[in-house]
């Protein structure tokens, strides 16, 4: 019970100053996007702490540590950034790429097996080509940034499993239509769809299930 606190504690404490760290990063972006530290902190320290819980307690294997770290990290960012500025900046949606691929590269070595970096490449691609098709059907309605977080975001749920690309999907239609009806008066010119895909790929990163035992 002692090394699961104290594990939850680290990550949380770990989670904080990677939400401060994030917070200067955005600052520094060619396009600055203001958010105040202290949501970035509380939002990757709660969902690092809920991870590091996770973990210690043999909810979700170790080996999967990485994917949830990084995939919560640029969530947190994007949410916030999208939420007050209506926009998903390229400077961290495209180096999502490579680092949801590293840690994907890191679970498969740590005890994943190959099958994480397969199934993760698959569910990037299908969920790209998925958005694209959707963007051009109707840009109106999915914006180019949404588009070019998809393929992160597909990775991690396609590592997960197929049927956790379709919950995402529902899952994060579900959420856009809450935060539609909670804040309609804010945007006139829509809800952005980034926070409801990022939160229900985090949800499923962490709470995944049964589906990584399957490996």
């Amino acid at each position: 019970m002692i090394l699961q606190f104290l594990t939850t504690a680290l990550l949380a404490l770990a989670g904080v100053l990677a939400g401060v760290a994030g917070r200067h990063l955005l600052a520094r972006l060619r396009r600055g996007a203001v958010v105040h530290s202290g949501w970035l902190a509380a939002g990757v320290g709660v969902l690092w702490a809920v991870l590091g819980w996770r973990v210690s307690t043999g909810a979700i294997p170790s080996w999967w540590l990485p994917v949830p770290l990084v995939l919560t990290w640029f969530a947190v960012l994007l949410t916030a950034t999208d939420l007050r500025h209506r926009r998903l900046p390229d400077a961290l949606t495209l180096p999502a790429y490579a680092m949801v691929g590293v840690a994907a590269v890191v679970a498969s070595l740590a005890g994943g097996g190959s099958r994480v970096v397969t199934s993760a490449f698959a569910g990037a691609v299908a969920y790209c080509v998925l958005h694209a098709l959707v963007h051009l059907a109707n840009p109106s309605a999915l914006g180019a940034g949404d588009v070019k977080l998809s393929g992160s975001v597909g990775a991690v749920l396609g590592a997960v499993g197929w049927p956790a690309m379709m919950l995402g999907s529902v899952l994060a239609a579900v959420l856009t239509l809450v935060v539609r009806v909670m804040a309609r008066h804010r945007w006139r010119d829509g809800v952005p769809y980034g926070p409801g895909t990022l939160a229900a790929t985090s949800l499923i990163a962490l709470f995944p299930g049964t589906a990584l035992e399957a490996r």
